[in-house]
């Protein structure tokens, strides 16, 4: 029953306490698992990290006595300590940028009852004077309906407390927190964190700002031409212009053209990126209209050379890009001579003067 000894609630909250543990560490796990399924199901975009705690039960009566004691014994309202604990499971969610923050509250709105709300980002942006991190803090809590279901009983009498964050304003917190007498430090020492909190917060909207300019790439790689005709590329007399340097092959449009060629499979961002790399350190100024005549001109040779390799190899894999080198190398072979090691060349030659002696 509810009192106002609060060394007497602090016994009982105490034993609550360590009688309680597993089941805290089950509705930790539980919360993590609901809410990693919501947001992958909401399409939030990438989440790099969904965390949680327990408090300790030690902060918890230190928080109790901080935030509530006085106030409830002052108007002589009996209180147990753990009715007043929000945040005794905590959930922390790291966003990859900070306009997802926003996405992922929604989500958590539109499926939790939300207790409370703090929003240290406006909290900080408004106060030039104020340095710290930034972050959402929501208390939350199950709706009446989940608790109604069997599968949410364990969490039912458990709200807790989810901060979320993008992962420059995580990085933020740690450092801040190893920040000591913040508000009586020297002035022009405060200066300086406010310095450092700004390029923080300047490189959070500059990744934001890269990949909005990424997906803008691209998005006009995707609705382009798969190729520019060779009138269209720029090449005169074989030299390169302007405009022989902007339609050069990319990352954006060497996807673009290889998934027209290559349907079922899911070519990887970054090994996309090493490929264009090694055909551009061959020739620098590689069009896209080139890559994709290399391929129309190339492309039923090489699978068909393909398909004896891994008739003769079976253990063998014979990738897309495998297949593209074959194609380059056949499209130029003084240029491309490099783009296969010498095994592979030689192996590909000896085929194709097999299948020339055959058709002679």
């Amino acid at each position: 029953m509810a009192s106002l000894d609060f060394e007497k609630e602090k016994r009982i909250f105490r034993a609550f306490y360590d009688s309680h543990s597993a089941l805290f560490d089950k509705v930790l796990k539980d919360y993590i698992q609901i809410i990693s399924t919501l947001l992958q199901d909401e399409a939030v975009g990438e989440v790099t990290k969904i965390e949680g705690r327990v408090k300790d039960r030690e902060e918890c009566i230190k928080k109790f006595h901080r935030k509530y004691q006085n106030r409830l014994e002052s108007d002589e309202k009996p209180y147990r300590i753990k009715d007043y604990l929000s945040d005794l499971i905590g959930i922390r969610i790291i966003c990859l940028y900070e306009d997802q923050i926003e996405l992922v509250s929604a989500v958590l709105k539109k499926h939790f009852t939300i207790i409370d709300v703090t929003d240290k980002i406006s909290a900080v942006e408004n106060t030039e004077a104020s340095f710290g991190y930034k972050g959402l803090h929501m208390d939350i809590s199950l709706t009446p309906e989940m608790t109604c279901q069997s599968k949410y009983q364990a969490c039912a009498d458990y709200p807790f407390e989810v901060q979320i964050r993008s992962l420059i304003q995580d990085a933020w917190s740690v450092l801040d927190h190893k920040i000591k007498y913040k508000k009586s430090i020297p002035n022009a020492l405060k200066r300086r964190i406010n310095l450092l909190s700004a390029l923080f917060e300047l490189a959070d909207r500059e990744f934001k700002e890269i990949r909005n300019a990424t997906m803008e790439l691209i998005q006009q790689a995707t609705v382009a031409p798969i190729s520019d005709t060779l009138e269209e590329s720029g090449t005169t007399s074989g030299q390169p212009t302007t405009a022989v340097t902007e339609k050069a092959v990319n990352a954006f449009n060497f996807l673009r053209i290889a998934s027209h060629f290559f349907r079922d499979f899911e070519f990887e961002d970054y090994k996309v990126d090493d490929f264009v790399q090694n055909i551009l350190k061959i020739d620098s100024g590689f069009q896209k209209s080139a890559l994709h005549k290399s391929l129309i001109e190339n492309f039923k040779t090489v699978r068909d050379y393909r398909d004896n390799f891994i008739a003769e190899n079976p253990e063998s894999t014979f990738s897309p890009y495998t297949s593209i080198r074959h194609c380059l190398y056949l499209y130029n072979k003084d240029k491309f001579s490099r783009i296969l090691s010498k095994g592979p060349k030689e192996r590909f030659e000896a085929w194709l003067k097999e299948v020339k002696n055959t058709l002679d």
